[in-house]
């Protein structure tokens, strides 16, 4: 019993001073081998091994900084920061943040933690760390495939696993074509000047060959598909090529991404049916273009100073104090449209329960979000994947019990 109490005191001294700290990750100080200096104070006799003694060499630590400098009166003190392996990809904001004066702080992400290092300047190019525009760009395949769905089955799962995939890979190449074409703006923009084109991680004609890939992958999903769907969906990259572009000309680009990200809704009915039904998809995917213009619109006040610098423009800048109001509107547009749908396609019961909470959940963004913050902003953002959620949930239990 002594041995045993000896050995965990042992063990808790040897456990690091933890630095309180408002981002999620854990930070750890351990002092620098060579930087422990004081002036007037003489610099003291360090143990070479002191870096050992203060930190559990058993533990596994992930350096994040090199050095961060403490400096109080006479005395400095280099310590390194070390982050354990807890991560979190939530946006977090300091006290100076809440008001937008200073751009977010970048977290460490799982690329930085299990990637090796020549894939992830290809990985952040794909937003692989960011996974809400797949998201995104997923549920209103998954909402029309599930409503495809014969009444009293679920839906198909090889349907909604080739869909999952195919969001992933085209997400990845809208990124892509999206960063090519604005790298000149990326760098003049302080949430995009370290994306890898713009920062120079990646030259364009690297983007450029793992564009390629991307979009040779996604080939093989589409080949999957009946040859309607194959045209229909070959046509979307019209939309996908050119919406980088938009924010050049016209102050609604997020129209023009509800065009090009609600395209599934069309795509998913096509591939289980073999054609389109419009009473029912037609409804279905422009209640995704007004989810759309809600939710990216909230997205782009992020970023709104820096596009009246650039020069660039947005539903955000359009619409300026009048946001709230604005995307109400097309908060109430879209729950209607997605009524309309429902009721075409014979739905039951069940959808119109869930269809209400999803309502309940776009009026929690629209009401609730600080158009002034943006780490505000992207946690509304962020949250339209439960919207998505709480409808393909409506969906699929109002088949399934119709």
């Amino acid at each position: 019993m002594a041995s045993f109490l000896v050995a965990r005191c042992f063990r808790r001294l040897q456990k690091p001073f933890r630095f309180s700290s408002s981002s999620s990750s854990s930070l750890y100080l351990c002092p620098s081998l060579n930087s422990l200096s004081s002036s007037p104070i003489p610099t003291p006799n360090l143990d070479p091994n002191l870096k050992r003694n203060y930190c559990n060499p058993f533990r596994q630590y992930y350096r994040v900084n090199p050095i961060f400098e403490f400096s109080r009166e006479n005395f400095k003190l280099n310590w390194d920061f070390i982050s354990v392996a807890h991560i979190s990809t939530s946006v977090r904001e300091s006290e100076e943040d809440k008001g937008g004066s200073r751009p977010l702080k970048a977290e460490v992400s799982w690329i930085d933690l299990y990637l090796p290092k020549q894939a992830r300047p290809y990985a952040r190019l794909a937003r692989l760390d960011k996974p809400i525009g797949t998201w995104l760009l997923a549920w209103p395949c998954m909402w029309s495939i599930t409503l495809a769905t014969s009444p009293g089955q679920l839906p198909d799962f090889k349907m909604l696993t080739l869909f999952g995939c195919g969001a992933l890979l085209l997400r990845g190449a809208g990124c892509t074509i999206n960063d090519l074409l604005d790298r000149d703006i990326d760098i003049m923009v302080e949430r995009t000047k370290l994306r890898p084109i713009a920062s120079g991680l990646l030259s364009p004609f690297q983007g450029l060959c793992f564009l390629g890939f991307q979009l040779l992958l996604g080939l093989g999903i589409l080949l999957q598909l009946d040859n309607y769907s194959r045209i229909l969906g070959a046509s979307s990259l019209l939309l996908v090529f050119s919406y980088p572009l938009m924010k050049r000309f016209t102050f609604w680009p997020q129209a023009y991404l509800g065009l090009t990200f609600n395209w599934g809704a069309l795509l998913g009915w096509a591939a289980i049916k073999g054609s389109l039904e419009p009473a029912i998809v037609f409804p279905l995917y422009i209640s995704g273009v007004f989810w759309t213009l809600v939710y990216d619109t909230i997205y782009a006040h992020q970023d709104k100073e820096d596009d009246l610098k650039v020069g660039v423009k947005s539903t955000a800048l359009r619409f300026g104090d009048s946001t709230k109001g604005w995307i109400t509107g097309f908060g109430i547009a879209c729950i209607s449209s997605l009524t309309l749908s429902g009721f075409n396609a014979g739905i039951g019961w069940p959808y119109y329960a869930f269809l209400a909470a999803a309502s309940g959940q776009l009026a929690w963004q629209i009401w609730t979000v600080d158009l002034s913050s943006r780490a505000d902003c992207n946690r509304k953002f962020v949250s339209n994947k439960w919207f998505g959620a709480i409808l393909f949930s409506g969906i699929l239990f109002g088949r399934v019990l119709s």
